[in-house]
């Protein structure tokens, strides 16, 4: 698919689905009801919405979670839950993946389409030319924290990486190396949701406390070695 098409298909795919929701009441009442659910808190009655669509409620899951990049409120984890106690362990977590994938992909052209310029007039030159540097040096490994961290906003970091150009290929492949060993560790932890949130924040703080370790050596070594060339 060319760069051009995938524009024409995120596009397509963002005004469909809010067209849909303005202009189609039971596509808008299947929508509010799922959130009033979802947020309930009731994992009987999340389980049994979402069995009730029967073959679709994959497609459903699916949809809430390219749905949740434009609710920021929204945590990115709650759909996998819900796939997990609606499908069980494996059908949960390539759920969750395929969801992740799907997403990211229209999160990251959505980026793209947006374009570096205006990332640049939103942040200013200096502050871009620092993000783009990071993004090339550290960008593989950001994406795949941010798909780790519960508390890290995944729909930003794809945004900022369509927007700043970054090669697709190794954005997805950053975001499956984050969300595949996250999505099966929710599926193992979700029938005791306590435990998977404190298990999520802990993983979620190590990853990032690690991470800035090896980002501080690595940036001091380059500094180190220009120092010296």
């Amino acid at each position: 698919m060319s760069e051009k098409s995938s524009y024409f298909l995120t596009g397509g795919i963002i005004a469909i689905l809010i067209i849909l929701y303005f202009v189609y009441p039971p596509f808008q009442d299947f929508i509010n009801e799922t959130w009033n659910i979802l947020w309930s808190k009731d994992e009987q009655k999340i389980k049994s919405h979402f069995e009730g669509f029967g073959f679709w409620g994959p497609l459903a899951i699916i949809l809430v979670m390219i749905l949740q990049i434009f609710l920021v409120v929204f945590p990115s984890w709650l759909p996998m839950i819900v796939a997990v106690l609606a499908y069980g362990f494996w059908g949960g977590a390539f759920i969750s993946i395929a969801g992740v994938f799907c997403a990211s992909s229209i999160a990251f052209y959505m980026g793209k389409f947006l374009g570096e310029e205006r990332l640049e007039k939103i942040i200013g030159k200096s502050t871009h030319k620092k993000v783009g540097y990071w993004v090339k040096n550290y960008g593989f490994w950001t994406i795949a924290i941010f798909r780790v961290s519960p508390f890290l906003s995944n729909d930003a970091i794809s945004i900022i990486a369509g927007m700043l150009t970054m090669d697709y290929k190794k954005f997805i492949f950053a975001t499956l190396t984050g969300i595949v060993p996250l999505s099966f560790a929710i599926a193992y932890f979700a029938e005791d949701i306590d435990q998977l949130k404190n298990g999520l924040y802990w993983i979620g703080g190590a990853g990032i406390v690690i991470y800035g370790i090896y980002v501080l050596i690595d940036y001091r070594k380059n500094k180190n070695t220009e120092t010296t060339s």
